[in-house]
């Protein structure tokens, strides 16, 4: 019986009371006291309540309650600030008349319970990332307001009861012992028309000198991807005016067509070419640099601002100078741009220059955050990182406005090696991808595509119908090609049909290359495709061939320009068009000659 007594008695706890901290600089009256610790007892449901009163200057009036990591602000500047958002979240339609009737029926409503927030203490700081206590509910991906008024998002939530925050900005004044609330608001973007024309970082402040966007939104960089009842199939083309992609690769709008190759092999050539073609053509551009050098960006820049392009695009920026968490959230604000404009019905592009680099400010963070690496150091999540931001693009239905965002990823490769952990990820998320050799780069190929490497997997549904039908074999021709140089290394003695073939095949990789910011026109590319499958260019030797097929375009540009019209505003293919075509070079090729 002693024994069955004894363990009894080992199961009792002591009830512990619950501790209310009150700081102010002139104490309650008793019967203040009394109504504040019975209010606390009825919220924690605690039989007895400890009152512990601190002097705090800066609570000038009333009182700032503190139990565990929850903060009950009762001064008068907690009541200013509660007014302030009350007359903030005022109906637009209600007018400033009625300001005084809220203002009384807020003074109305006032409770004990009002002011509360939950509060955090900083634990350790340091590279960029700081641990705290408290918070009990905070959520992945929030953002919290340090007391010196720097911002920090929620990235890891551990189970003994710490978290893990990113900052953005200098941390210089965070130290032990800082206080941390809540905001319950995810990670957004100001935005505005008025975006359009300007560079901003990731957190919408502008950078480029220029006055303030006056935006009066603010859009959630982090939202869920359209689901299969608000999309439609991809079926209009973003034409980038580069010949070998439009041709053999086409890219649709709210497709996702990812940009690879090694390390300055023309990647952000071709999306800055990609921009320069959007002109007039009523799309919203979004470049996003990620840790990118600022002489790189400004060079994209200037292009952009001499060709007339800013007025339709964005540039979101975080150099290599950034912290890894403004790298981190760089394109993530970039998407919740070129959303803004999709869900208004609007066409968008958007570029992500480049994922590489973004993958590795997430394993820095995530390495910080003393995560366990995976393959190559990167954590396990990396996959999902890229997934969630480029399922984002999508052409909505028409029930939601049309609009769609095309997505132009880029990753950078080593040596070519496209099996590498970042590559595979964002293959497998993509539309396709275009390939940039580095040995056709470095034999003057530009741009550097390789045919047999890029896919389009959305392929002819993004195609006019006279760029479909014009194509013909093009692709093929040029694999054989590839195939049988190969072999003619080995051999002298060749055929005729072979060195024809050969004189055909190269003829074609020189009309496929094409200066920087020289982007070709419908009809233009139709026109080289057609005279190109009828050999018109096979006796021309191969160094003079774009000359050739410059002087083509500009005779047909000065004297067949409703032909040209006509391709571009009813791109339909017949033929007879292909006729009238092949006819007007035949008489040009004749002369040139």
């Amino acid at each position: 019986m002693n024994s069955e007594k004894d363990f009894d008695n080992s199961q009792e706890q002591p009830v512990q009371p619950l501790r209310v901290e009150i700081r102010c600089l002139v104490p309650p009256t008793e019967e203040q006291r009394q109504k504040i610790a019975d209010f606390m007892k009825e919220k924690y449901k605690a039989d007895q309540a400890e009152v512990v009163i601190k002097k705090d200057p800066s609570v000038v009036d009333g009182f700032n309650i503190f139990v565990g990591d929850d903060n009950y602000d009762w001064s008068t500047l907690g009541r200013i600030r509660q007014l302030r958002k009350s007359i903030q979240s005022l109906p637009k339609e209600r007018g400033v008349e009625n300001i005084i009737s809220l203002l009384r029926e807020d003074i109305r409503s006032f409770e004990l319970g009002s002011g509360y927030q939950q509060v955090g203490e900083v634990l350790t700081v340091g590279d960029g990332i700081c641990l705290i206590s408290g918070l009990r509910e905070v959520e992945y991906g929030e953002i919290v307001l340090f007391d010196c008024g720097i911002k920090g998002m929620v990235q890891d939530i551990r189970a003994d009861g710490t978290t893990g925050i990113v900052l953005f900005g200098d941390a210089t004044d965070i130290v032990a012992g800082s206080r941390v609330v809540r905001t319950r608001r995810t990670a957004g973007i100001p935005i505005s028309n008025r975006i359009l024309g300007r560079m901003i970082d990731p957190l919408g402040k502008p950078i480029d000198g220029g006055d303030d966007i006056g935006a009066k939104e603010y859009f959630p960089i982090e939202r869920p991807a359209p689901g299969i009842i608000e999309r439609k199939s991809v079926s209009k083309p973003m034409e980038t005016g580069i010949l070998a992609i439009d041709s053999m690769f086409p890219i649709g709008r709210g497709q996702r067509e990812l940009l690879i190759g090694d390390r300055q092999t023309g990647k952000t050539s071709i999306a800055v070419d990609t921009i320069l073609n959007q002109k007039g053509k009523n799309v919203v551009c979004v470049y996003v640099a990620i840790s990118q050098k600022a002489s790189s960006v400004a060079k994209v820049v200037n292009t952009l601002k001499k060709a007339g392009a800013m007025d339709y695009t964005v540039i979101v920026s975080s150099p290599a100078s950034d912290s890894p968490s403004m790298q981190y959230i760089a394109p993530y604000a970039g998407c919740a741009v070129a959303e803004y404009f999709m869900y208004r019905g609007r066409d968008t592009l958007i570029i992500y220059d480049d994922l590489s680099k973004h993958a590795v400010a997430y394993r820095t963070i995530r390495l910080l955050l003393e995560r366990a690496p995976g393959r190559e150091a990167y954590p396990g999540d990396v996959f999902y990182l890229h997934s969630r931001l480029l399922e984002r693009s999508a052409q909505l239905s028409d029930a939601l406005g049309g609009g769609s965002m095309t997505a132009l990823p880029i990753v950078e490769t080593q040596a070519g090696d496209v099996s590498a952990y970042i590559p595979t990820n964002v293959i497998s998320i993509t539309d396709g991808q275009i390939f940039l050799d580095s040995e056709l780069f470095y034999a003057g190929q530009r741009p550097a595509v390789n045919v047999g490497l890029s896919v389009s997997r959305v392929g002819g549904a993004a195609q006019y119908p006279v760029m479909k039908k014009s194509v013909g074999s093009v692709r093929l021709d040029l694999a054989q090609y590839r195939e049988m140089q190969v072999f003619s290394q080995f051999g002298s003695d060749l055929d005729e049909s072979t060195t024809r073939q050969l004189q055909y095949g190269a003829g074609l990789m020189q009309l496929l290359k094409q200066p920087n910011q020289s982007p070709l026109a419908l009809h233009e590319q139709v026109i080289l495709l057609l005279t190109a499958q009828a050999r018109m260019f096979i006796d021309i030797p191969k160094e003079k061939i774009p000359a050739a097929a410059k002087a083509l375009l500009r005779r047909f540009n000065e004297h067949h320009n409703s032909l040209c019209l006509q391709i571009d505003h009813e791109p339909v293919y017949s033929e007879e068009l292909k006729t009238r075509i092949l006819e007007h070079a035949a008489h040009f090729f004749r002369e040139y000659k």
